[in-house]
């Protein structure tokens, strides 16, 4: 890897920070939908190319240690900049690649416990559809992928909510399990474990998901106020509840719930969004070019070194 590929595998690494400011416009500008959609495929395609580009500097380093570059059959040494540049910069690659997937490993773990606690807990209770009824103090309620899908929700929850609130509350869960928001929760998970800068878009698709699943609940019910009411006194009713159920299962009382109120409440047709989505996709396209470049670059300099190629 020569100086230029090293400063190009730094790219990567570089612009996740410029996606949460870019994220909080298409938030104003694209429709929920929308922006779900455009936020999950950016945070994705930035944390895959973050990851390989600390893959090729980690490749790079480790071809530096005579046991590595003799089981790769080089004849001649890898051309890189000074070991001094490069040994540390694998090192670090290393380690944050190591940190990111014991993170990843010990909140997938963690996740899927959560998961199997509430899919036990909400069999063993008689549904109404796909409705569940769970008898606690404590006021809750959730969409809970699986087979089927499920609407959780406490009998302090219920007693939380007027009738009408609670059909409100009601078709905004099942908006969630209908679109699938959470293989859009799950996929930002991922994404935050592989830059911590992601960590910022996590919240911003999480918010995506819940004013979708807010729109969505007030076609359903005919009525924004009542809507928007719903989900103000649910999750005033919950704010002190600390609910098992897994990150990935999207619930109406997360997220910044004033500001999801105030859309509801006063509607506006989205503006125009053009120069937003032209920064999200030349930033992914530049990241990911990038990651590419830098991979390519690692992979020709093998086979030099190996006297396949010539430089």
């Amino acid at each position: 890897m020569t100086a230029l590929l090293l400063a190009v595998a730094l790219v990567p690494l570089l612009l996740p920070f410029a996606a949460p400011p870019l994220a909080r416009r298409a938030l104003d500008r694209l429709a929920p939908a929308r922006a779900l959609w455009a936020l999950t495929a950016c945070a994705l395609a930035l944390a895959a190319s973050c990851v390989a580009a600390l893959g090729a500097l980690v490749l790079t380093g480790l071809l530096k240690l005579p046991l590595f570059a003799a089981l790769e059959d080089l004849i001649h040494p890898l051309r890189t900049p000074s070991d001094l540049l490069v040994l540390p910069a694998a090192a670090l690659a290393t380690g944050a690649l190591a940190v990111s997937a014991c993170m990843l490993v010990r909140s997938a773990l963690r996740q899927a416990g959560a998961f199997r606690t509430a899919h036990t807990e909400a069999d063993r209770r008689p549904a109404a559809g796909d409705l569940c009824v769970v008898e606690s103090p404590h006021p809750d309620a959730y969409a809970l992928p699986g087979r089927p899908h499920r609407i959780v929700v406490t009998t302090a929850m219920l007693r939380s909510l007027g009738a009408a609130e609670r059909e409100a509350l009601f078709a905004h869960e099942r908006a969630h399990n209908r679109a699938g928001h959470h293989y859009f929760l799950a996929a930002a998970e991922l994404a935050a474990h592989c830059h911590p800068a992601l960590r910022a878009l996590r919240a911003d698709i999480r918010y995506a998901a819940e004013r979708a699943a807010d729109e969505a609940a007030a076609s359903a019910v005919g009525d924004r106020r009542l809507t928007a009411r719903a989900i103000a006194k649910a999750a005033l009713a919950g704010r002190a509840t600390a609910s098992p159920r897994p990150a990935f299962a999207p619930a109406a009382t997360t997220g910044p719930v004033p500001r999801r109120v105030t859309a509801l409440l006063t509607p506006g047709r989205p503006r125009a969004a053009r120069w937003v989505a032209l920064a999200l996709t030349a930033g992914v396209m530049l990241s990911a070019g990038a990651a590419t470049t830098a991979l390519l670059g690692v992979h020709h300099q093998v086979e030099v070194a190996q006297g396949e190629e010539r430089t």
